[in-house]
């Protein structure tokens, strides 16, 4: 490298950034800024250094960007534990293909090898950069000595004007305080941070700093010198050569099928049939519904297992054995598509009759978009781009990230339940309060809405009564790095209706209950364990 002194400053800077963005701090808008310092940091290093990109990787910018503009926006955990994970794994698949740009064809053995490979740099890269620089500098030794020589000169002089600046400046620095008392309380709380009480703290931030700059440095350095990609892996030959016979194959998979073709016809027979052949069985619909979405769903995944590892270890000799293969992952992928939309059913009826809830959406997401990378997995099969399989699977991955932090999972779930009390069904007030700032403007929105039926406001209101109190009893992270529009958003939304939730009175019993009476004069619980 042309500018290796470069790397290292850009490491360390970066390691002090992620102190003083994350220290004490909620991720939030300090999330997405260290994200994009440390795109810029990284390509400044490696551009200034002459170490180009290849386009392809570019492209890895538009998920990384989304997503991380996505943690200063919604709270809901599930939304915000994807889009913490989703960049950083996205920044590392950037890292291993910054040159070659081949993550469009990389395997799910590319992508564990890489892992494993950026995992090394991070920890011996650094190591190994140090010591070639070493031996440069032995190469030119006369040139080098007079550099060194040169630079322990300037660091004496800096030195020395440090050691003239610092009593000058302590004079300059009384007179000031004693002049304005604002700048004389700033002052004492600088000098209050190199108190002596403090100082395994600073010794532990600062050993952390180090850490996180080395092991930064250890990925630039891998992208600009070891992500050509030049060979991947079972590029040439498979991974593993296909060792299971056709027959066993075909047995497998016939048996299988039957045994879901059974299940479907069973299915049609009962569920698909309506209420009335269900009753027969003495189930109704949502004991019926109850048990069983959560089990169809895992055997659309274990089946997606199935036919993704048989696929690589059968051997298909010539193309009618090929296409009896296929098409017996044809007809897996049409059973299991049925058995999904009856896991679909299910859960649809489950809500009818229970209410909404975040991990029924997040089924009700998961199922459209397994069922679609199922299907996408036996056409590449069909078509003999297994090798494209990785890059399906990541897409459906994303495809699923995205559409829950879109869907906006609370408010979701809070216009799902008011709808379903506006025809006679419970409002769980305590599960509304529970949620987090997302569901805040939709419950202040139903509580102005005087098209609502007068009951269903009333218990709206009380779910934003607890949630206001609630807000109000812990210390928020107001903080301009711990920011998110969410809490912006949740607080502009209970200003606009305080004076209806003045209407309300909050009834603390003890630490495990907490209750609000309504204007309506009706009593329901709060959320107790609350966490935003």
């Amino acid at each position: 490298m042309k500018r290796p002194n470069l790397v290292w400053i850009i490491a360390l800077a970066l390691g002090w950034l992620f102190d003083f963005l994350f220290w004490n701090h909620e991720p939030g808008l300090n999330f997405a800024l260290y994200v994009l310092l440390c795109l810029g940091g990284g390509f400044l290093a490696l551009l200034w250094n002459g170490i180009r990109p290849s386009w392809k990787t570019l492209l890895l910018l538009v998920p990384i960007l989304f997503f991380a503009a996505m943690n200063a926006i919604r709270r809901e955990p599930m939304s915000v534990f994807l889009t913490l994970v989703i960049p950083l794994t996205l920044l590392g698949v950037l890292t291993v293909t910054y040159l070659g740009g081949r993550w469009l064809k990389y395997s799910l053995a590319d992508y564990v090898a890489n892992a494993f490979k950026l995992a090394g740099s991070m920890l011996a890269r650094p190591f190994i950069f140090l010591a070639e620089q070493k031996k440069q500098a032995e190469a030119q030794p006369q040139e080098m000595g007079a550099g060194r020589g040169q630079g322990w000169k300037r660091t004496w002089s800096v030195l020395r004007g440090l050691l003239i600046a610092l009593p000058i400046v302590a004079i300059f620095a009384g007179l000031l305080s004693s002049a304005d008392l604002v700048f004389a309380a700033r002052l004492d709380e600088f000098i209050e941070l190199f108190r002596l009480e403090r100082l395994p703290e600073y010794l532990f931030r600062a050993i952390y700093i180090l850490a996180a700059g080395y092991a930064l440095a250890g990925a630039i350095l891998h992208a600009g010198q070891k992500s050509r990609d030049e060979k991947l892996t079972g590029e040439d030959k498979p991974l593993v050569a296909p060792f299971l016979g056709f027959t066993e194959s075909v047995i497998v998979l016939g048996a299988v099928n039957l045994l879901f073709a059974i299940f479907v016809f069973i299915q049609f027979q009962y569920f698909f049939g309506g209420e009335t052949n269900i009753s027969v069985e003495n189930y109704t619909y949502a004991e019926y519904a109850r048990k069983g979405f959560g089990e169809l769903v895992a055997v659309a995944f274990f089946s997606l297992l199935l036919f993704l590892g048989l696929s690589g270890i059968v051997k298909r000799q010539n193309a009618l054995q090929r296409r009896v293969f296929s098409g017996l992952g044809v007809l897996l992928v049409a059973l299991v598509g049925v058995m999904l939309l009856s896991a679909f059913q299910r859960l649809v009826l489950y809500e009818s009759a229970y209410g909404f809830s975040r991990l029924r959406t997040y089924t009700h997401v998961f199922m459209i978009w397994l069922g679609a990378l199922l299907a996408l997995v036996v056409l590449l099969d069909l078509l003999g781009r297994t090798r494209a399989v990785a890059l399906t699977m990541a897409l459906a991955a994303l495809g699923f990230a995205a559409s829950l932090t879109l869907l906006n999972v609370d408010r979701f779930i809070v216009e799902r339940n008011i709808q379903r009390a506006t025809q006679g069904e419970d409002l769980d007030v305590a599960y509304l309060a529970s949620l987090s700032s997302d569901s805040v403007p939709a419950l202040a929105d139903a509580l102005q809405d005087e098209s609502l039926p007068a009951g269903t406001r009333d218990m709206v209101g009380a779910a934003l009564a607890c949630r206001a109190y609630q807000d109000g009893r812990r210390e928020p992270d107001d903080n301009w790095r711990a920011f998110t529009f969410s809490r912006l958003w949740a607080g502009d939304a209970i200003q606009a209706v305080e004076g209806i939730l003045n209407n309300y009175a909050i009834i603390y019993e003890d630490d495990w209950r907490l209750q609000v009476e309504t204007p309506l004069g009706e009593t329901y619980d709060c959320w107790t364990s609350f966490s935003d």
